[in-house]
C-alpha cells in the first residue's frame, strides 16, 4: 500500500517536472544558455525520479523474500 502511494508520487512529480520544462523551454525571455542552466537541474531530477519510480515497479512486481537482498542491481541495465 505504502508503495502504491510513492508510485503515485513519484509519477505526479514527473509530471510537475514536465510542466516546468515546458515552461521553461516556452519562455521567450530567456536565451537558450539561460534555458540550459534552468532545465539541467530538473532535468537531473527527473532522471533520478524515473530511476526511483522502476525501482519502485520492479520492486512492487518482484518483492523480495523475507531477510534477503532487494536484488534491484541485478535488473538494472547500467
Amino acid at each position: 500500500m505504502a508503495m502504491m502511494k510513492s508510485i503515485q508520487h513519484i509519477e505526479n512529480a514527473l509530471k510537475d517536472l514536465d510542466k516546468e520544462v515546458e515552461a521553461v523551454l516556452t519562455n521567450l525571455s530567456l536565451s537558450l544558455t539561460q534555458k540550459d542552466n534552468v532545465m539541467l537541474p530538473i532535468l537531473q531530477q527527473k532522471k533520478v525520479l524515473k530511476q526511483t519510480l522502476e525501482d519502485l515497479k520492479y520492486l512492487q512486481e518482484h518483492p523480495p523474500a523475507p531477510n534477503q537482498p532487494c536484488g534491484i542491481s541485478k535488473y538494472r541495465k547500467n
